[in-house]
């Protein structure tokens, strides 16, 4: 059979590597994790092998009562086994962060999978208040692969000078960068992509901070 299809074939990867089938799909060869990893609940989208698929929960006691409490967290599945795993949301572009010894702060909504050697916890973000709502990500350090992902294609901007960023369009950011809670001089201002934003992040200081080009999916009312 003849097909264009044929372009997108399964990519060789190194056993052990978070790697990109394609720009909305992740590939992660079990062979050389270490027997597992971690990843977003109901994110996969097919496996070959023996694969096994374990609900992780919030990671521990601990992080499921800050989730509780601050609505921060991720629900998590622990993927063992031998074999290949191909992982992605809702067709979101995705994309690799290595860290090295290093630290980021992510939004847990998008996280998409991660090395279990990655130590990670729910923290308050610095300068967010019960004023502006609250706000808690997620922290990962450590050395190992995070693969996250973002609604739209995103822009990474390099802090060097004040940076303010829509709290929703926030994905990552460098733990190195000191961040605060802007509010807009007019709160019926439409300054940012949804309506009224009253409340921006800010950051200062040198590192980098990842921005998607949206403020994310629309979740219905529950």
């Amino acid at each position: 059979m003849r097909t264009s299809l044929s372009d997108h074939t399964e990519r060789t990867t190194e056993p052990g590597a978070f790697a990109l089938q394609n720009e909305r799909m992740l590939k992660v060869q079990l062979s050389g994790t270490e027997g597992h990893f971690l990843a977003k609940q109901g994110s996969m989208v097919a496996y070959q092998g023996d694969v096994d698929f374990a609900h992780q929960g919030s990671g521990g006691m601990g992080r499921m009562l800050k989730k509780t409490f601050t609505g921060e967290g991720m629900s998590l599945m622990k993927v063992s086994g031998s074999g290949d795993v191909f992982l992605a949301q809702e067709a979101d572009e995705i994309f690799l962060v290595h860290l090295e010894g290093e630290s980021v702060t992510v939004n847990g909504e998008n996280v998409l999978a991660f090395e279990a050697s990655l130590s990670w916890d729910i923290k308050r973000v610095e300068g967010a208040s019960s004023l502006s709502g609250g706000l808690f990500n997620t922290t990962f350090s450590g050395t190992g692969a995070l693969a996250v992902t973002t609604y739209g294609t995103p822009v990474v901007l390099q802090v060097d000078q004040p940076t303010f960023v829509d709290m929703q369009a926030a994905v990552l950011w460098s733990t190195s960068l000191t961040s605060s809670v802007r509010k807009t001089a007019k709160a019926s201002a439409m300054i940012g992509r949804g309506s009224g934003e009253a409340y921006q992040l800010g950051f200062s200081g040198q590192g980098m901070v990842v921005v998607q080009a949206s403020e994310g999916h629309i979740r219905p009312n529950t």
